[in-house]
């Protein structure tokens, strides 16, 4: 009998978006935006998670995240746009979590707060060092990340399931 494989869930908040009157979903990304996604990607390549799959939002400042960061690592992970990340809930996030396939070791999402800020603490039953209040009292600003381990599987990711390995933004 073989031990249960130890997962990664990486949680990317979407880079620095334009606050304007259009669609909230159709809001670009500003300069610093564009520049901080890149600075995500190096980060998220010299920690050596390498994800099996990137589940991205699909508003424009996600996707056009996504786009900057991606070519910074080591390798392009298979990308699925998933509608349900937009807006979506805790509850919402978790179900999208349970249903990635056991196949995928590393997971990479992008997406939005509160949402992001919201799973990366729900999920986090155990944190390394100061990792979980440092992360609470930033807010979990825009390009920032959060590493979450656990053991099992997609479908038995639910609140205090992980440990908090890492929390990063480019701006701390």
């Amino acid at each position: 009998m073989s031990a249960e494989p130890t997962r990664r869930i990486v949680l990317l908040r979407h880079a620095k978006a334009e606050w304007s009157d259009a669609d909230d979903h159709e809001r670009p990304l500003t300069d610093r935006g564009r520049k901080d996604a890149p600075v995500a990607g190096r980060w998220l390549a010299g920690s050596g998670i390498v994800p099996d799959l990137a589940l991205c939002s699909t508003a424009v400042r996600t996707r056009e995240t996504w786009k900057l960061a991606v070519p910074e690592l080591p390798q392009r992970p298979r990308t699925v746009y998933e509608d349900r990340l937009y807006e979506a809930s805790l509850g919402e996030l978790i179900a999208v979590v349970n249903e990635v396939s056991d196949e995928v070791g590393d997971l990479l999402l992008i997406g939005h707060n509160p949402g992001m800020h919201a799973l990366a603490d729900a999920l986090a039953g155990e944190a390394e060092a100061d990792l979980l209040p440092r992360m609470n009292r930033s807010g979990f600003p825009t390009s920032a990340m959060a590493v979450l381990t656990f053991t099992g599987s997609w479908k038995s990711v639910e609140h205090g399931v992980g440990r908090l390995v890492a929390f990063w933004s480019p701006n701390a």
